[in-house]
């Protein structure tokens, strides 16, 4: 196990901030499904005392990142692949909503996020590619003018982070991607409502299908467990 340290502030609410280093190692994949955590270690690397650690872990139980380890403590819980089709049904309804609320008042979403957004598609930084995606859909959250949207979308968008990164790690993002995204944009920019939330439902949908279809691949044993989160 290695955590990225840079992360961690010198000053600053070291549960907060050790949740967030390994909430990042798990989503980039640092942290594989089923590797056993221990507060001992943790907290040497992150040189914070076992305190912090502790809540952190707790939190990250809670928000179903990390799951009992029968008779050796806790480990990254495994992806569940019904949970993560359920998951994109929630958000699909999420991101409907604020592509309509959007319309309505014919919001523009920032060209040069558009830009940045392709040219992270173009290569080979998963992480810039997956913060682009989340950037184009929370100025969509921040369009719509329900800030409940976004305050709802984020807790699933840190499970469909990890989601992201085990696919995009093997196989090639998909080039249309942003190319959806600006369809969408430019019906929301127009104010046609009910086409912005045809093309929404048209990207969460294929996203979804995807994504479940790559992790079929990769965790072909996996078990339909019932939602943890």
């Amino acid at each position: 196990m290695k955590l990225n340290i840079a992360t961690l502030p010198a000053r600053s609410d070291f549960v907060d901030a050790t949740y967030r280093v390994l909430v990042d190692a798990i989503t980039d994949g640092s942290l594989a499904p089923g590797e056993r955590l221990t507060q001992e270690e943790i907290a040497e690397q992150l040189h914070v005392s076992r305190s912090p650690v502790l809540q952190a872990l707790r939190l990250l139980k809670k928000d179903g990142f990390i799951e009992d380890a029968p008779g050796r403590g806790v480990q990254v819980a495994q992806l569940d692949i019904a949970w993560v089709a359920n998951l994109y049904q929630v958000r699909g309804a999420l991101d409907a909503l604020a592509a309509r609320l959007a319309a309505q008042s014919r919001s523009t979403i920032d060209p040069a996020l558009m830009d940045r957004g392709r040219r992270a598609a173009e290569g080979d930084d998963l992480r810039a590619i997956i913060d682009t995606d989340l950037a184009f859909h929370n100025a969509i959250y921040l369009a719509s003018g329900n800030p409940l949207i976004a305050e709802s979308a984020e807790r699933h968008w840190m499970h469909l982070r990890r989601v992201m990164g085990a696919v995009h790690r093997v196989a090639r993002h998909r080039a249309t991607l942003w190319d959806e995204h600006q369809s969408i944009a430019d019906a929301i920019a127009q104010g046609d409502a009910e086409r912005a939330v045809e093309l929404s439902d048209l990207h969460i949908s294929r996203a979804s299908t995807n994504l479940v279809g790559e992790l079929r691949k990769l965790y072909p044993l996996a078990t339909v467990a019932a939602p943890r989160a």
